[in-house]
């Protein structure tokens, strides 16, 4: 049998491109040499979220008379956290393949490599059997990149791979890197009570992130107790102990774990490129703006091309091929308004341009600026806290850039996706009837403004 399809790797990105070429009638084989749902599901942004909402639960629990709740003895069970999560990654597991099945996707379980290019397509080899397919689409996902640090042995940290599987809780934490999974980190072990130290090489943590918005949640963990060090390199880890320099001088750290979170790399390897010779660009498969590689029919999505390392950006990439295989009315792929979340207590939420990239750009722009407090539901849900809505637009008004700090940020940034997406105007958006009393409305009070 020759499919119309293959697809290597089943997260996010290959599960759903599967399903939907799937329902463009394609025949569709999937390969997964994993778990299905790849890091995202397994070792990623579900887990993680699953911890971080019980961490969440379990710092209003102990501030509850806040909220005139008075509870006298909260606790969180780290082994029963563990169970609900590994239950809830099952749960997900089995309706991915569920809904594959019915879909009429045929998944593999085994990992496969590219064999040679014919006049009717590809050949594939997975477990030791042969397959063909007109195209193929790539999918393998990331990895952590775990640097050469002198001392680091395989075994004596943690990635967020076994961050996610902790039994017991340790007294010292060291997180080397202070990206979005770092600070997620950060932001559960510190509210369970962990000592956490953060060593970032770069003058500001959350690395893209809105300035502004990065510095106010830096101190909103410093107040909570977490040491911060940045433009600090560390130099080598010996017997629970950290060796860091920056211009001030050496820094010594005691760490009863580390964990190394310093960015993700494609997963290339065993996946015939070379036979093919497609071509590679800074760790990452090089891609048009439809996705396809330098080898007509092979397509790369999601992380391995390294655009956008983001599930949801996969997922609108996978989108783009398949619209390109088919080949009715195939839209090129749009990075304009790609939304980034930061699941941290409080969370930030952003898409669109920041205001050093404005300005390294030379773009002209005004910020529309309030205090997340304008919202009535803000504050009835969140006592003694604060937050930020920062809107940037051009001198016309059209939107460029929306930037929110505060809880549930992640999910009332839609409307502002969409503005960005659509050059809408701040009048345009303001038009809008916003639900009263919620967080959303918000972006229309930071419109007016």
């Amino acid at each position: 049998m020759i499919y119309d399809l293959a697809i290597i790797g089943a997260g996010p990105a290959g599960a759903d491109t599967a399903e939907y070429a799937a329902a463009q009638g394609l025949s569709v084989v999937l390969f997964e040499k994993n778990k299905v749902g790849g890091v995202c599901l397994n070792e990623g942004c579900i887990p993680t979220k699953t911890l971080l909402h019980s961490a969440h639960l379990y710092s209003q629990a102990q501030q509850g008379r806040k909220y005139a709740i008075s509870a006298s003895d909260v606790n969180l069970e780290l082994s029963k956290l563990m169970a609900r999560k590994t239950k809830i990654l099952k749960k997900l597991g089995a309706g991915i393949k569920m809904s594959l099945e019915q879909h009429g996707v045929r998944l593999v379980c085994e990992g496969a490599r590219l064999l040679e290019r014919r006049d009717e397509g590809f050949v594939l080899e997975a477990g030791g059997d042969t397959y063909m397919a007109r195209k193929v689409i790539l999918a393998t996902g990331s990895e952590a990149f775990i640097p050469p640090i002198e001392g680091l042995e395989e075994g004596s940290y943690w990635t967020a791979r076994e961050a996610l599987e902790v039994k017991e809780l340790p007294q010292r934490l060291v997180v080397i890197g202070a990206g979005v999974i770092g600070m997620e980190f950060v932001s559960f072990f510190n509210t369970m009570g962990v000592e956490v130290s953060v060593v970032e090489m770069l003058p500001k943590i959350l690395g893209p992130v809105d300035g502004e918005l990065s510095e106010e949640l830096r101190q909103v963990f410093e107040k909570r107790g977490v040491k911060f060090y940045l433009s600090t390199r560390v130099e080598a880890i010996r017997d629970g102990i950290v060796y860091a320099r920056n211009e001030e001088g050496s820094i010594e750290l005691q760490a009863d774990r580390v964990l190394i979170s310093v960015g993700r790399r494609p997963v290339m390897r065993d996946l015939g490129l070379e036979t093919l010779g497609v071509a590679c660009a800074r760790g990452a498969v090089v891609v048009d703006e439809y996705m396809q590689t330098n080898v007509p029919g092979l397509y790369a999505i999601g992380d391995l091309n390294g655009t956008s390392m983001l599930a949801h950006t996969a997922t609108r990439e996978g989108v783009v091929a398949v619209d390109h295989i088919v080949g009715e009315r195939p839209e090129p792929m749009n990075y304009r308004a790609i939304p980034g979340i930061v699941y941290t207590d409080p969370e930030i939420a952003s898409v669109g341009k920041t205001e050093e990239e404005l300005r390294a750009e030379g773009v002209e722009y005004r910020v529309h600026h309030v205090p997340m407090t304008l919202s009535g539901r803000f504050v009835i849900e969140n006592e003694m806290g604060s937050g930020t809505c920062k809107l940037l637009t051009d001198t016309s008004g059209h939107l460029l850039g929306a930037h929110l700090l505060g809880n549930v940020s992640s999910e009332i940034l839609t409307p502002a996706i969409m503005a960005v997406e659509q050059g809408m105007t701040l009048r345009e958006l303001s038009r809008f009837v916003f639900p009263h009393p919620t967080i959303g409305e918000i972006l229309r009070l930071a419109a007016l403004h």
